[in-house]
């Protein structure tokens, strides 16, 4: 069985290298859809009896380890150092620095990996991530698959 949450968040960041408009500071309102996999959980009495997981413990789990780190920050490169110095001398900036270019390729392969160590199998129903999808506008997304 698969289930989904989604959740959004606002977040800056730029493509330095990029040939349009994405090589200027700007904004995007994300979305994230994490899609777990497992078996239906089968026990009278539990609260989790038939579910994969609760949405409510999905989200929690999300937020925690991502989203609210993501939430109002400014997504950069370490290496795109004019900008890494501008947010550093902003008191207070919530900057989190990547070492790879914030493309939404790479944030959802870095999602990905951070989310795939929270999400375990606590009830022996062979629970995983399965798939990522983060949404940089309505019309356009990076999905990061396990294999």
């Amino acid at each position: 069985m698969l289930i989904t949450r989604r959740l959004e968040f606002d977040a800056g960041h730029r493509i330095p290298d990029h040939q349009s408009q994405c090589r200027h500071l700007h904004g995007h309102r994300y979305a994230i859809e994490i899609t777990l996999g497992g078996d239906i959980i089968r026990q009278a009495g539990d609260p989790a009896n038939g579910m994969v997981m609760d949405f409510s413990e999905i989200k929690d789990l999300a937020r925690r380890h991502l989203v609210d780190l993501w939430d109002h920050a400014f997504l950069a490169w370490a290496g795109d150092q004019p900008v890494v110095d501008f947010l550093r001398s902003l008191p207070g900036h919530k900057t989190v620095l990547f070492d790879c270019v914030p493309t939404a390729e790479n944030l959802a392969q870095t999602a990905f990996a951070i989310l795939d160590g929270v999400y375990r199998d606590s009830y022996g129903n062979h629970l995983r991530l399965e798939r990522l999808r983060l949404y940089e506008t309505p019309n356009c997304w990076a999905e990061a698959i396990r294999p």
